[in-house]
């Protein structure tokens, strides 16, 4: 169920106008500004190479965080919310391959971002240990798309929900250490970073880039993933069982 939902989703998203301006032009608009911002500020080749790194993964959570918050109230739109919330099978796992398509989109956006950083900008990136990366970044996106179905969840409710993806693109990206280091955010907003599963997932791509053990990073990323698994479903069932109390699921 989960492959034939991805595959669906995919292919339901590489068809929409919206989802394909927001892979083609993002990813270019926000290293572009990124890599000059960087080179006016004569960044080291090492700096520029984690800039191109965080820039590309950056391109993985735009991809999910706005459509997320958005995809319950498409669905709401063409009258399929009820069938979804009807289906013999929990709710959460319905939103699984959705977002999961989303964050799959974001991947080919973040392979853009850093061909783009390589053509245009000639920053010439090297991966220590490939295996790694590769290993980090599939638990990175795990853990992205978690956190959109969290997301996603309370857009079922409440219809102004559709907002909230927007709200946290910026923020998110920043206190999870994409392109600033946590180190030199406020104290105060470090716990904040160290409760978002794609900290340690971003963290772990740049030891493994670097030839540094990710595996530490890694196994934090999952736990934390896990636990926002485990929200999301709850938060799914309470919801829905309060729409189907209120009869307003369609109208909230």
């Amino acid at each position: 169920m989960l492959s034939v939902s991805w595959w669906l989703q995919l292919k339901a998203r590489s068809r929409s106008t919206f989802d394909g301006v927001l892979t083609l032009i993002y990813p270019m608009f926000f290293s572009t500004t990124i890599f000059m911002m960087y080179s006016q500020g004569h960044a080291s080749s090492s700096a520029m190479v984690a800039t191109a790194i965080g820039a590309s993964t950056m391109s993985i959570w735009s991809s999910v965080s706005t459509t997320a918050a958005m995809s319950m109230q498409a669905e709401r739109r063409m009258g399929t919310l009820e069938l979804l919330v009807l289906a013999p099978r929990p709710l959460a796992l319905l939103l699984v391959p959705l977002i999961m398509s989303m964050a799959t989109i974001g991947v080919y956006s973040m392979i853009v971002t850093l061909l783009w950083a390589r053509y245009v900008f000639g920053i010439v990136i090297h991966i220590a240990d490939p295996l790694s990366f590769l290993v980090s970044l599939v638990v990175l996106v795990l853990s992205i798309a978690i956190l959109g179905v969290v997301i996603a969840a309370a857009s079922v409710r409440y219809r102004g929900a559709w907002a909230l993806g927007s709200t946290l693109e910026m923020p998110v990206w920043l206190i999870c250490g994409f392109l600033v280091a946590i180190s030199d955010l406020p104290s105060w907003v470090r716990p904040l970073s160290w409760a978002l599963a794609p900290t340690w997932g971003m963290s772990a791509i740049r030891a493994a880039s670097d030839g540094r053990s990710p595996w530490a990073d890694l196994a934090i990323c999952v736990g934390v993933g896990a636990v926002y698994a485990v929200i999301g479903s709850l938060l799914t069932q309470r919801i829905v069982h309060a729409a189907r109390v209120h009869a307003t699921l369609g109208l909230t």
